[in-house]
């Protein structure tokens, strides 16, 4: 039994690729049409999450700018709260009352008051 064995160099002359299946594509070489769908692929998704990052971060300004103007208005709330405070404890002082009740109710402070005290 003899075994054949392949020659590293085949001897038959190779068959020389044919003109059509290389170029003409209405005279325009042919182009690798896989590496450019992955390109746009690619591109495409690129694209996506830059557009995601530039979105995300203009919200997280605008979410910026709304908590500086809450916190504005807070702030100017708690002036006005303390304002309203001290008017109403101006309201309520005994001064106050004494004084109205002298020139608009006509009442007087009685100059002594005396107690009794009975068993």
């Amino acid at each position: 039994m003899t075994i054949k064995r392949k020659p590293k160099y085949d001897s038959r002359p190779q068959a020389e690729p044919n003109e059509a299946s290389l170029t003409l594509i209405s005279g325009k070489p042919r182009l690798n049409h896989l590496l450019r769908s992955r390109f746009r692929v690619f591109l495409t998704v690129f694209t996506i999450l830059a557009m995601t990052v530039v979105i995300r971060s203009g919200i997280n300004a605008s979410r910026g700018y709304a908590l500086v103007a809450t916190e504005s208005q807070a702030q100017q709330l708690e002036l006005e709260n303390q304002r309203l405070r001290v008017e109403i404890a101006q309201l309520k002082s005994p001064e106050r009352i004494k004084q109205i009740a002298e020139e608009k109710l006509d009442m007087i402070v009685p100059p002594k008051v005396y107690f009794s005290h009975e068993r």
